[in-house]
């Protein structure tokens, strides 16, 4: 784990929607970079299909990075060994 500085308003930001989803400031924040890490990768993906990623990706034992950038499926796939 590592330390990432951010700037105040988004510190404000991520907990007024932490706050709003039931989220910590630092599940928002790993929320919001999952998503965001996803729409980079797949920008022909909406955000229906990117939460429906990350929930497959957790069902099967969490998004690792590696594997959802091999060329194979074009497709996130869930690690097998361990949590995002």
């Amino acid at each position: 784990m590592g330390i990432v500085k951010i700037s105040e308003l988004m510190h404000e930001n991520l907990r007024v929607a932490g706050n709003a989803l039931s989220r910590s400031i630092n599940a928002q924040a790993e929320h919001w970079m999952r998503v965001g890490m996803l729409t980079e990768m797949h920008p022909e993906l909406d955000h229906r299909e990117i939460c429906q990623l990350l929930i497959r990706a957790e069902l099967a034992g969490g998004l690792d990075i590696t594997a959802a950038v091999t060329p194979h499926s074009g497709k996130p796939r869930a690690s097998s060994t361990g949590r995002h």
